[in-house]
């Protein structure tokens, strides 16, 4: 399987270098970017994350409103947090980053700069790249969000299988095992999905991608891709 094609960091983030504003996750430069969500990999996000929060002091001071638990919570000074907002460690909110009322930012969430989780959005295991949106009633589980990526509002990024199984992708009437229990999207630069959109566990949505309001979409699909 030729991950470079379709499934690789390169393909679908291809401005991210890794030397943005703040700090960022290394995302994988070989084999599909879904692996750095494999949440026993060395180089995984939960284990980037402890490594990560280990050499910085957590946030203990937060605005009156904000409820925040566990340790390992890094709040960068530029950042917003709104009253309302709830943080779970560890996490990361980078430079000029928005966490806006009512939103739940969850364990290992690495939220980059610029980038927004809104209200009544919440985000688990997942990475917003710089300047992603996800900012109105979104839920945002084991996914990478590309940078310039908006979720309408309502919009859905399922994780997990009904019956709990092994996610797998649809590529070509082909099912790919992806190695992972809970999975939820990558969504390249660019993609925007309208309101109310659901991806099911597992999609790979290329740049520039379009989803239109209240549509279900499964499996990988390329750049510029239009789902209606």
């Amino acid at each position: 399987m030729d991950w470079d094609e379709w499934a690789s960091a390169a393909v679908l983030f291809p401005s991210f270098t890794g030397e943005e504003d703040g700090d960022v996750p290394s995302l994988p430069t070989s084999g599909p970017a879904w692996a750095v969500l494999n949440p026993d990999a060395d180089d995984g996000l939960k284990a980037q994350m402890r490594r990560f929060v280990q050499s910085l002091a957590s946030v203990e001071d937060f605005p009156e409103g904000v409820h925040a638990r566990g340790p390992g919570i890094i709040v960068h000074p530029t950042a917003v947090i709104e009253a309302g907002a709830s943080l779970v460690g560890p996490c990361y909110i980078g430079p000029r980053a928005t966490v806006r009322s009512g939103a739940y930012v969850r364990e290992f969430s690495w939220i980059c700069a610029d980038a927004v989780v809104g209200h009544a959005t919440e985000v688990k295991h997942s990475i917003l790249l710089p300047g992603a949106k996800a900012p109105h009633f979104n839920y945002v589980g084991d996914s990478i969000l590309g940078k310039g990526v908006n979720l309408g509002a309502g919009t859905k990024l399922s994780n997990l299988r009904n019956d709990g199984g092994e996610v797998h992708l649809r590529l070509d009437g082909e099912r790919i095992p992806s190695g992972l229990r809970k999975f939820g999207a990558l969504l390249g630069e660019g993609a925007a999905l309208g309101c109310n959109s659901v991806t099911n566990p597992g999609v790979v949505l290329g740049c520039n991608s379009t989803v239109w309001p209240n549509v279900t979409v499964t499996g990988v699909h390329g750049a510029n891709s239009q789902h209606r």
